[in-house]
C-alpha cells in the first residue's frame, strides 16, 4: 500500500496515525534483537515503518534483508531508504529490484551524506548527483509501482542553510515524481508550521510528514541535536538540564515535551507523525501513551484477518491459511514462498505446489543449545514438560519449541482448561476457543471490516501418549460434532474427517461481502505441519547431551506419542472439546526418567547430531492409563 493512500485515509477519517524508523544494527545479535523489537512494536499500531540505507557492502545488503523480513514475515508496510552515496546506477537498480521482489511499494529517495572519509559529497562514477535524479530514475523505471518520498529541511541541512535554495530543490524533486515529504527531526513547532506555509507557497501540494525524535536520555538527545544542528526551545533546556543525569526522569519530562510538540503540529493540520526510534521502544511508547494513541481494549489495533498478513510480493490478497502455523507465522510464509499463487477466497489443493521441505528453508528450532536449555530448563519427567507448557499458558515464559511468540489474550477464556489438560499429561500445542458471533470490532476476537460478525469453532491440538490415544479417539468418534486428525512422527495417520477438503474453523460475515473463511483445517497441510512439529521436538531434544534424561524423555515423546488436532464443529459449544479428556491422565507423570548408565544432563558431550533412540527402553515411566 502506498504511503500516500495511508495519509489520505488518515486525513479522511480524522484519526491521527504514525510510523517508525529503524536502522540496520552492526552485529548479528543486534539484528535479531531489533527483529524481536519490531514485532513487539507492531502492536503499537504504526501505519508503516522505514529502514535507513547503509551505503555499500554488508549494511546495504542488510537494509534489503530487513525490508524483506518486515514485509514478508511481520506484515509491516515498509518504506526503504535509498541514497546516491557510493551507488552507481547498477547498484541502484539492484536495490530497487530487491525492494520490488520483497513486496515493498515505498521508497525514500535521498542524496545521502558524504562517506566518512570525505568532507564533501561527490557523486559516484555512473551514479546520480542529486536526489531529484534518483526520483526521476525510479519513476522512469518502475512507473507508479513505488510511492516515492523525499527529504524536507525545515531548519536547513548540513551543507546548505539557504532556505530558498532548499525549497527550490524540494520543488524539483516533487516535479520529478516525488509524492510525499519526510522532514528531518526538529523540536521547534512554530518554525515547522512557518516552513510548511513556505512549502505550500511554492505550489508543492504533496503530503508532509514531520520527523519526531523522542527523548530517551539527555546525552543521546544532545548528541542528535548537535549532529542535526536543530533548534531546541529554551524552555526545554531549562527543564531538562537539572535532571540530565537521571535517565528515567529525562524520559518522563521528555515524553511530555515531545507530546506537546506533536499536538502543536497536529493542530496545524498535519495528520501523520514519523518517529525516529533509534531502534528503541520505550521512549516512543511513552510519547504515544501520553498522546493516548496506543491501542487499548476499547480501541484495539485493527486487523484485516485473524492472523498476521504477509505483504510479500504476490501475497497481499492471500486470505486463507491452515490453523496449524498459528504460532509460527514466519515458518508458514517461508515454506509457501515459492507458491505461484496464494489462496484467495477458497483453499485449493496444497499438494501442488507442495509445502517447502524443512531443510530447504532452515525451518527448525532457533537459538543455541545453551540458550534453549536456559529458557526451558532440563525436564526429566512428563510433568516437567507439562509444567513448562503451563508456564507458557500463564505467560511466565514467552515461547515454546512450537510457539515463537507469547500466548495472546484470545486464550484467556480457556486458560484454566488448558492448564488442567497439561497437569494430567496432555501437552497442548495450539488452541482456540469457540466464538458465536461477536462484533468484528471486538477487542479480543474481532477482525475484518466494521459492522460484521466473526465466529470460531473450538480447536485443540496436543501431544497424546500412545496408551491413551485409543480411548481419546473412541470418545471423539462417539460424538458426531467432533472431527480429528492424529499422526505419529513416522506417519501412522488416522482421521474421521469425511474428506481431505478444508474445514473452516474461523469465518466472518460482513456487509456487502461473501462469507470470509480465513482459517481452515485440512489433511495435506496437517501432514506438512506434522513434519515440522516433530522436527522442532527433536531439535529441542538435541539441545541436551546424548543419553541425558532430558534428551531421552523428549525423544521418547517425539518417537511414540501422537500429534492430534480436534475440531468441535458445533461453534456454540465451548465445553465438549475439554470434557473429552475427563478421567484420563498419564500414569507416573511425575516419575523422572532413568537415562542409560544413570547419566545426568550435560555430563557427556554429544559426539554426533543424530539420535538412535537407544535410550527408549529406559523410559518405562512414560506410560499412561485411563482412570475412572
Amino acid at each position: 500500500m502506498h504511503i500516500n493512500e495511508m495519509l489520505a485515509e488518515a486525513e479522511k477519517t480524522g484519526q491521527p496515525s504514525f510510523s517508525f524508523e529503524y536502522f540496520p544494527p552492526k552485529t548479528a545479535q543486534g539484528v535479531q534483537n531489533l527483529y524481536d523489537r519490531m514485532e513487539r512494536m507492531y502492536d503499537f499500531g504504526p501505519k508503516f515503518i522505514d529502514i535507513t540505507w547503509g551505503a555499500g557492502g554488508r549494511i546495504a545488503e542488510l537494509t534489503c534483508d530487513m525490508v524483506l523480513q518486515a514485509q514478508a514475515y511481520f506484515g509491516l508496510e515498509t518504506c526503504m531508504h535509498l541514497t546516491c552515496t557510493d551507488m552507481g546506477e547498477e547498484k541502484i537498480n539492484d536495490a530497487l529490484r530487491k525492494a520490488y521482489k520483497a513486496g515493498c511499494t515505498n521508497i525514500l529517495a535521498l542524496r545521502g551524506d558524504p562517506p566518512r572519509e570525505k568532507e564533501k559529497w561527490v557523486a559516484t562514477d555512473g551514479g546520480f548527483q542529486y536526489a531529484r535524479d534518483l526520483v526521476a530514475h525510479i519513476r522512469k523505471t518502475y512507473g507508479n509501482h513505488f510511492d516515492i518520498g523525499v527529504a524536507g529541511y525545515p531548519e536547513g541541512c548540513d551543507d546548505n542553510k539557504d532556505e530558498e535554495i532548499l525549497l527550490d530543490h524540494l520543488k524539483e524533486k516533487v516535479d520529478m515524481g516525488a509524492t510525499f515529504i519526510v522532514t528531518q527531526m526538529f523540536y521547534d513547532a512554530d518554525n515547522f508550521v512557518r516552513w510548511v506555509g513556505k512549502v505550500r507557497e511554492r505550489g508543492i501540494t504533496v503530503p508532509i510528514v514531520p520527523g519526531i525524535m523522542p527523548i530517551a536520555t539527555y546525552a543521546s538527545f544532545l548528541r542528535r541535536v548537535n549532529h542535526m544542528k536543530c533548534k531546541v526551545p529554551e524552555r526545554w533546556m531549562t527543564v531538562l538540564e537539572p535532571i540530565k543525569n537521571d535517565d528515567a526522569a529525562v524520559r518522563e519530562v521528555g515524553k511530555t515535551l515531545v507530546a506537546e510538540l506533536c499536538r502543536k503540529i497536529m493542530t496545524a493540520g498535519i495528520v501523520h507523525l514519523h518517529f525516529y526510534t533509534m531502534n528503541l521502544a520505550q521512549a516512543t511508547r511513552m510519547v504515544l501513551e501520553e498522546l493516548d494513541w496506543m491501542p487499548t481494549t476499547t480501541r484495539p489495533r485493527k486487523q484485516a484477518l485473524p492472523w498476521k498478513q504477509s505483504l510479500a510480493l504476490g501475497r497481499r490478497e492471500e486470505d486463507v491459511r491452515p490453523i496449524f502455523w498459528r504460532n509460527r507465522n514466519k515458518s508458514y510464509v517461508s515454506r509457501t514462498q515459492d507458491w505461484d499463487e496464494f489462496p484467495n477466497g477458497r483453499w485449493g489443493d496444497s499438494r501442488s505446489p507442495a509445502f517447502g521441505e524443512l531443510d530447504a528453508y532452515g525451518i527448525g528450532l532457533t537459538g543455541t543449545n545453551e540458550s534453549n536449555r536456559k529458557r526451558w530448563g532440563e525436564p526429566k519427567s512428563v510433568q516437567d514438560i507439562a509444567s513448562l507448557v503451563v508456564k507458557y499458558i500463564q505467560r511466565d515464559i514467552p515461547s515454546l519449541p512450537w510457539s515463537e511468540a507469547p500466548l495472546t489474550t484470545e486464550s484467556d477464556a480457556i486458560t484454566e482448561d488448558l492448564i488442567k489438560l497439561n497437569q494430567r499429561g496432555f501437552l497442548t500445542i495450539n488452541s482456540q476457543p469457540a466464538v458465536d458471533g461477536v462484533k468484528s470490532t471486538h477487542s479480543i476476537y474481532g477482525w475484518g471490516p466494521p459492522n460484521g460478525y466473526v465466529y470460531q469453532k473450538a480447536y485443540l491440538e496436543l501431544l497424546v501418549s500412545p496408551e491413551l490415544i485409543p480411548e481419546v479417539i473412541r470418545r471423539i468418534e462417539a460424538n458426531p460434532d467432533l472431527s480429528y486428525y492424529a499422526v505419529t512422527q513416522t506417519g501412522n495417520f488416522t482421521t474421521n474427517a469425511p474428506s481431505e477438503g478444508p474445514n473452516a474453523v474461523t469465518w466472518g460475515v460482513f456487509p456487502g461481502k461473501e462469507i470470509v473463511q480465513p482459517t481452515i483445517v485440512e489433511t495435506i497441510s496437517f501432514l506438512a505441519w506434522k513434519d515440522e512439529a516433530f522436527r522442532l521436538g527433536v531439535d529441542w531434544a538435541h539441545c541436551y547431551d546424548a543419553d541425558s534424561p532430558s534428551r531421552v524423555l523428549i525423544e521418547k515423546i517425539m518417537n511414540e506419542w501422537y500429534l492430534i488436532n480436534i475440531v468441535n464443529n458445533d461453534f456454540r459449544d465451548q465445553r465438549t472439546i475439554f470434557e473429552l479428556f475427563n478421567g484420563l491422565t498419564v500414569k507416573d507423570i511425575d516419575v523422572p526418567v532413568t537415562a542409560p548408565n544413570g547419566q545426568a544432563n550435560g555430563i557427556h558431550k554429544e559426539t554426533n547430531g543424530d539420535s538412535t533412540g537407544s535410550g527408549n527402553a529406559a523410559v518405562a515411566a512414560v506410560a499412561a492409563v485411563a482412570t475412572a
